[in-house]
């Protein structure tokens, strides 16, 4: 969705005039070069959309706005608003500050570490403070006062708290309120729509029976963000909810792009992962399209006389402390894929979840994620030993304590829980979309090439420099 920005926006982060991006899960506006580092860092710490060039529900924008222009940027720079910072050497990064290390630097801690924050009092018992800022989560959300349910959340409460003595969740009570940018908020913080109540109803059922019918659809069309992502990467598409069609799959029936026996091993170990797997890997699959996208928006918005630079090119998606060593190497792998390979992995995805929506019986597997992944990885291990450059980042240890405890709480859970209809997508169709992503490619390779080639003329141009200084 396009948007005009207003001249009086800033960069959260450094103040720059006109910010192009939003971090849509801490509710501020943020340049571009501060945007490099955001990516960096991964969705579980900041949520990055483009505000003019990425389509926006109306009411996610408008969830940002209002948090931005009611200071949301105050909460992650609490401490820095005290006079004491001043003195104390910490001060906020400023336009004219470089990238790296600077800006880079106080991002990190903004929203990485949240040195800014305001802390609560030390507790002996760190559930019972959840519980609590929980239950307040719970009570505010009725109100339209986004601002206290963000710093709430941004403290530690849970968006899919379940009430004991109310018997349902923030979720549900925003939705019976019609709070739709409430909704919103907790939905970007995990809040999974699908949630039952002790009776068994679902904050959809509250929205319809109070009347809050654009909300009860905003809801659905959340419940399948996933999926629904996934297929407008490939075609461009998103299904018709209202009319009850939820799903699009692409269908790939030129001969030409028959499965290979790669792909068909990797198809059959998804289909055999229980449900839970099966979603940690579209999950992980979704970060990677979104990855995809984000870079093709940053590679068009950016002015083409600016090198593309290692520092402002995501190659792959960031350590999540949460996760594995084992999935986080998955999750990195996933960027080896070409067009044809990730589109295939992708329609896998889509036919799967509406397979288990349906309630096809399902074979019991010890498989992990990492096992569907494992052959592209020994397909790709001769060019890895090969290469001076880490395939990845280094990863969290399963039994380091301090990086679990650091971790980010925002957790996406999509509910697949609907009955189904396909939308036909022609092959000429997804040829299109196929061929587009192929060009994407050789056009971030161009541009790489083209980088290489300034740096080289740029040494040759300081060694005459150099020589003639001598001289």
């Amino acid at each position: 969705m396009s948007k005009r920005l207003r001249s009086s926006e800033v960069c959260a982060d450094c103040s720059v005039p006109d910010p192009s991006w939003a971090s849509v899960n801490r509710g501020t506006f943020i340049c571009d070069e501060c945007c490099s580092v955001h990516r960096s860092l991964g969705r579980h710490i900041s949520q990055v959309r483009h505000l003019k060039h990425t389509p926006w529900p109306p009411t996610l924008l408008q969830m940002v706005e209002t948090l931005y222009n009611n200071g949301a940027n105050s909460i992650w720079e609490h401490s820095l608003l005290d006079p004491a910072s001043a003195t104390s050497g910490r001060r906020k990064a400023n336009p004219q500050d470089k990238v790296h290390p600077n800006k880079a630097e106080f991002i990190r801690a903004k929203y990485q570490m949240l040195a800014f924050v305001h802390r609560l009092p030390c507790r002996d018992d760190d559930s019972v403070t959840a519980k609590d800022l929980s239950k307040q989560l719970h009570s505010s959300v009725r109100t339209g006062n986004l601002e206290t349910c963000l710093r709430l959340l941004s403290l530690g409460a849970q968006a899919n708290f379940f009430h004991p003595e109310k018997g349902n969740t923030p979720l549900h009570v925003a939705s019976k309120a019609g709070q739709i940018l409430q909704a919103e908020l907790l939905a970007v913080y995990g809040a999974d729509p699908g949630t039952q109540d002790s009776s068994g109803k679902t904050p959809v059922d509250y929205a319809r029976q109070g009347g809050h019918h654009e909300l009860a659809e905003r809801l659905v069309e959340i419940q399948y963000e996933l999926t629904d992502r996934l297929a407008f990467y490939l075609c461009g598409r998103r299904p018709d909810h209202k009319n009850g069609q939820h799903f699009i799959i692409p269908q790939m029936a030129d001969s030409s792009l028959d499965l290979s026996e790669l792909a068909k091993a990797a198809k059959k170990k998804l289909q055999s992962l229980n449900n839970h797997l099966f979603e940690e890997l579209a999950m992980d699959v979704y970060d990677e399209v979104d990855r995809r996208e984000t870079d093709a928006v940053w590679l068009a918005t950016q002015n083409h006389s600016t090198l593309v630079t290692e520092t402002t090119v995501v190659p792959f998606l960031p350590v999540n402390p949460e996760y594995s060593s084992t999935r986080n190497q998955g999750r990195q792998k996933l960027a080896r894929f070409n067009a044809h390979e990730f589109a295939t992995l992708v329609i896998d995805i889509l036919s799967d979840a509406k397979r288990r929506q349906q309630g096809s019986p399902l074979s019991s597997s010890k498989d992990n994620v990492e096992l569907i992944l494992k052959t592209i990885n020994n397909q790709h291990s001769i060019e890895s030993q090969d290469n001076d450059q880490p395939d990845y980042d280094s990863v969290a240890s399963d039994e380091d304590p301090d990086l679990e405890a650091t971790a980010s709480k925002a957790h996406r859970q999509k509910s697949l829980d609907s009955d189904l209809s396909d939308g036909p997508v022609t092959v000429q169709e997804f040829m299109e979309v196929k061929n587009a992503l192929v060009a994407s490619e050789a056009k971030i390779q161009q541009l790489m090439k083209v980088n290489n080639n300034l740096s080289d003329e740029l040494r040759i141009m300081q060694k005459k420099l150099l020589g003639k200084d001598a001289n």
